[in-house]
């Protein structure tokens, strides 16, 4: 997995799957602290908004480009859509944080071809960005 990770932590477009506009949330520190680093981040939330100045898009396929990584921040019934479209859009690479993964999803995945970190949180790899 770590092999996977550091992949993964390469790649400087990232979408973030249930970006919040709430400074509490995970999802908002992680898109807050990949930007930091020098990453290219977009985040995705239904309800739209926007994170220091940049705006929240309604769901993956209406990104401006394809992401690299997708790090899902919502909950497993919830991940089960995404890594579905996800697949849909051609996207490879899924990073589902602890709380968010699920053996269906994780499945999913794998039976995709998409390659997929879970049981790892981005937040605590950031000395690697």
């Amino acid at each position: 997995m770590e092999d996977l990770i550091q992949e993964f932590i390469n790649q400087r477009v990232w979408a973030i799957a249930g970006a919040s506009t709430n400074p509490e949330k995970y999802g908002h520190k992680i898109f807050r602290d990949l930007r930091a680093a020098g990453y290219i981040v977009y985040g995705v939330n239904p309800s739209g908004g926007e994170i220091e100045g940049q705006r929240l898009y309604p769901s993956l396929a209406d990104l401006p480009e394809k992401p690299a990584v997708v790090d899902i921040v919502v909950p497993p019934q919830v991940t089960e859509e995404i890594v579905r479209q996800c697949a849909e859009l051609g996207l490879g690479r899924v990073w589902m944080q602890p709380g968010s993964e699920s053996e269906e999803a994780i499945r999913f995945c794998q039976e995709k071809g998409i390659e997929v970190v879970h049981g790892a949180c981005a937040m605590i790899r950031k000395r690697a960005w």
